[in-house]
């Protein structure tokens, strides 16, 4: 096999092919990888070399952007995972130049380098694939949807927040089928989020993922999809500064942010949307009374219990619970064990606390990560109806 190539670049001048052949068969590796590294190497060799025994040749030939698209397409199948990680890699140096006649080209074998990485086992190397290919319009749609909808978020991420291949239909679609925080996340990032994509994130009530919608400037956001935001930020902290952040805020939504958010973010507000003395005074006043009103009301569980959130004060979280559900204190305390956030939800809905407040003892005191959590309906309301709510509660009092 060596013969016939080593005949086919340099002919049949007997000093040329064995020249040649003493080069590549009693070379040393960095010899032979040095060769393989060459742009001026002709196409044969590196064929030749695709095959080599080292796995480092065989990267140096993956990583040489004049390696012809058939060792490519053998590579894609080599056993060394760092050599079709850099076949990924290679090929976003191979799109960005391509010409009507070249996305010909990209049909056949380039194509089939691209698809068959799109399936490739480990994830690293459809990571590097997905990253490379990105924001590409050169690829056919079914590879960009295939690297969307991938479990892994390092290879759906990239194409989701930038392939120009996926439109309105294609997100919606990808929204409903459920998919990691991260990944809705990244579809949020998306510049020039058309506003039903944004309608479609915020109905999945991902908080990490509505935070990020709002960070993002191009996305557009319907006025009463910002309601809906704006409503479930009321027992939600963690979206409190990215809407009062969030530019071209209406009065109206203004006027409704500063019922909740802190002093310090209420400043934020004033300075983000330059808005005069004579409202900033009126929304402090607001809020000043708001407060004096809450802290005048009789004290409660609800109360009692946001004090022992406060000071971090577990043994107190743990008896007002089973004191106010009805529950011993060995099975509240399994219900935070087990991280069950429908469990601690049913529990404060058991022991008569406010929706918010099962967000804290969801976050605060079980751990329980933002895309895990249970939210409230409508900002305020527990989510799920009484008689599901009863069957948890009878499950732990029964365990």
């Amino acid at each position: 096999m060596l013969g016939k190539l080593i005949r086919g670049v340099f002919g049949n001048r007997p000093q040329d092919y064995e020249a040649q052949k003493t080069a590549i068969e009693a070379g040393s590796e960095r010899a032979r990888r040095k060769l393989a590294g060459r742009e001026d190497t002709k196409p044969e060799i590196l064929y030749y070399l695709a095959e080599d025994a080292s796995p480092s040749v065989r990267r140096a030939v993956a990583a040489n952007a004049t390696t012809p698209r058939q060792a490519d397409l053998l590579l894609t199948k080599d056993a060394d995972d760092d050599v079709r990680a850099e076949i990924a890699r290679k090929i976003r140096r191979l799109l960005p130049d391509l010409g009507p006649e070249q996305a010909e080209k990209l049909r056949d074998l380039t194509l089939r380098t691209i698809e068959t990485l799109v399936s490739d086992q480990l994830p690293r190397v459809r990571a590097a694939l997905a990253e490379a290919i990105k924001d590409s319009p050169h690829i056919p749609k079914h590879v960009a949807l295939a690297l969307a909808r991938d479990i892994e978020v390092e290879v759906s991420g990239p194409v989701l927040e930038f392939s120009p291949l996926l439109g309105d239909a294609d997100l919606r679609e990808i929204i409903a089928s459920g998919v990691a925080s991260a990944a809705l996340s990244a579809i949020a990032r998306r510049r020039g989020l058309s506003a039903d994509v944004a309608d479609a994130i915020v109905a999945t009530i991902d908080v990490p993922a509505i935070a990020t919608l709002l960070a993002n400037p191009s996305a557009q956001v319907r006025e009463e999809t910002l309601d809906r935001i704006i409503e479930t930020a009321r027992s939600v902290e963690q979206l409190h500064r990215p809407l009062v952040y969030r530019p071209e805020l209406s009065i109206r939504a203004i006027r409704r942010i500063a019922e909740f958010v802190s002093g310090s973010l209420l400043d934020r507000l004033g300075d983000r949307h330059s808005l005069p003395d004579t409202l900033r005074s009126e929304l402090k006043a607001k809020a000043r009374g708001m407060l004096e009103n809450e802290s005048a009301k009789p004290a409660g569980d609800g109360d009692a219990m946001g004090f022992a959130l406060d000071r971090n004060d577990r043994a107190t979280v743990f008896a007002t619970l089973a004191t106010a559900s009805m529950l011993s204190v060995p099975a509240v305390e399994r219900i935070f064990q087990l991280k069950s956030a429908r469990g601690i939800v049913a529990l404060a809905w058991q022991a008569g606390l406010p929706m918010r407040l099962a967000l804290r003892l969801q976050s605060e005191v079980a751990g329980i990560q933002p895309r895990d959590m249970v939210y409230a309906r409508g900002g305020t309301d527990y989510p799920f109806p009484p008689e599901e709510l009863e069957e948890q509660i009878a499950f732990f009092r029964a365990a």
